[in-house]
């Protein structure tokens, strides 16, 4: 089962801005026996999965509110793994926000929890407004939700 709620976390460590608490989603995502690999923990892919299933439930709401069917695809994501995830079966959380907006496209951070409340996960994923012709402008109403969420995209680590 997934639950969404509005995150009342204001660090600032991972994203997230602590004078609007108000930007991030939280979703419960439940883990799955067959998401581990043999070593023990939840794989990479499925790691993606998770966030990904976090992602389309809080786009496909605000989408839904609006009363339009926009779709969007993924043109670029960046995931960092900070640390494993064991399987529980309490759900893990993955918290969503925007942190770019542009005009055919928007990113969604986001950072996941594990169960014992370890930040496993840091996300970034750039997603582009398109119709059956190709990209197009992303709707002024959809414009103004995501401005509703918008926050610094979480700190990942150098790549030096």
């Amino acid at each position: 089962m997934t639950e969404l709620s509005n995150h009342p976390g204001t660090s600032t460590l991972d994203g997230g801005d602590p004078d609007r608490p108000d930007v991030r989603t939280d979703v419960d995502v439940a883990l799955r026996w067959g998401d581990m690999d043999a070593n023990g923990h939840v794989n990479n892919v499925q790691v993606a999965r998770l966030i990904e299933e976090a992602r389309v439930r809080i786009v496909s709401g605000w989408v839904a509110d609006l009363g339009t069917d926009q779709s969007f695809v993924v043109a670029r994501q960046e995931v960092e793994f900070v640390a494993s995830i064991a399987y529980d079966l309490r759900p893990a959380q993955v918290s969503v926000w925007a942190s770019r907006i542009g005009g055919r496209s928007f990113d969604l951070a986001c950072v996941l929890v594990d169960p014992r409340g370890t930040l496993s996960v840091r996300a970034e994923t750039r997603l582009v407004a398109v119709d059956a012709t190709g990209s197009v402008p992303l709707p002024d109403g959809f414009r103004a939700v995501l401005a509703g969420h918008l926050a610094p995209a979480p700190r990942f680590r150098s790549r030096d």
